[in-house]
């Protein structure tokens, strides 16, 4: 049995929007802290954080203001200072950040750091929703990285962020191309939203043949106030079943151990990828394209 301890981190703002970005950021990089050690001290071998975890979720504005939050990666102080804790805990940390690669061009990113500190590299997010609420396309250019799959000292690991989840085809590009976990950093609020909170990732789970860790931030964020962030993370296994899961309304730190072998077991046992006739599916990527 090879058994792999996953660590997700959620958690509400600290702080407040009419501070600077930098503020926010030092704030928030500051209460992640004890829960990154935490995550260390019961043997986390991969963690994850909400979307964006080092700020709050801005897309409701249109404030340019926020364009300040962004930092490069892997050049960035934040990376900087994951790199030093992965190294201390021999830990791999997803870390979801508004990344500047250079002025006026920004995306919703996830860096990964391997357990010996080293950055593997990076994962955009491909999806970008613009609907009221959540003007997403203000704020960050449609990813451009693909599909990557980081071979982590402890797994292969991917990464999907929040509105991707809804597509499943990333889901499925990132199983073929040899994941065993895959992380979804959200930040949802409460509506349609959390009902399928419990739907979508457990059937891309059992689709995939794969774990997943979905990550939720908690609270209201105040101007804006679009609603509740519900929390409630959770890691699901191939099954579909979840294993562990946090509450809806406090900072927390998830911990779970996973049985990887499942991974090769179901996927053994369903054969959906055996089955999959890709020969037949090329007119998906021609229809609804004007």
């Amino acid at each position: 049995m090879t058994m792999l301890r996953a660590g997700l981190i959620q958690m509400g703002l600290k702080g407040n929007t009419d501070m600077h970005p930098d503020e926010i950021r030092d704030m928030m990089v500051a209460a992640h802290i004890p829960y990154i050690e935490e995550a260390g001290d019961k043997g986390v071998q991969v963690l994850c954080f909400q979307e964006v975890f080092n700020q709050p979720y801005f897309c409701p504005s249109q404030d340019s203001k926020w364009y300040a939050a962004t930092e490069s990666i892997p050049d960035g102080p934040t990376i900087k200072l994951m790199q030093e804790y992965a190294r201390k805990y021999s830990m791999v940390i997803v870390v979801p950040m508004y990344e500047l690669e250079k002025t006026g061009i920004y995306y919703n990113t996830c860096a990964v750091i391997d357990a010996d500190g080293s950055y593997l590299g990076k994962y955009r997010k491909t999806h970008i929703p613009q609907v009221s609420g959540f003007w997403e396309k203000f704020f960050f250019r449609p990813g451009n990285s693909g599909w990557p799959v980081f071979d982590t000292a402890y797994c292969k690991l991917g990464v999907y962020i929040c509105y991707d989840r809804h597509f499943p085809e990333g889901w499925r590009a990132l199983a073929l191309n040899g994941a065993e976990y895959i992380v979804n950093p959200s930040a949802t609020v409460k509506g349609v939203s959390q009902y399928l909170w419990e739907l979508e990732q457990p059937a891309s789970a059992v689709a995939n043949g794969c774990y997943i860790g979905a990550v939720n931030r908690i609270g209201s964020e105040a101007p804006w106030n679009i609603g509740e962030f519900y929390g409630s993370s959770y890691v699901v296994n191939p099954r579909g079943e979840i294993i562990a899961q946090a509450s809806e309304d406090k900072d927390e730190l998830v911990v779970t151990d996973m049985d990887m072998d499942m991974v090769k077991e179901i996927r053994d046992n369903w054969q959906f990828f055996r089955d999959r006739r890709p020969e037949m599916y090329g007119d998906l990527s021609d229809v609804g394209k004007s």
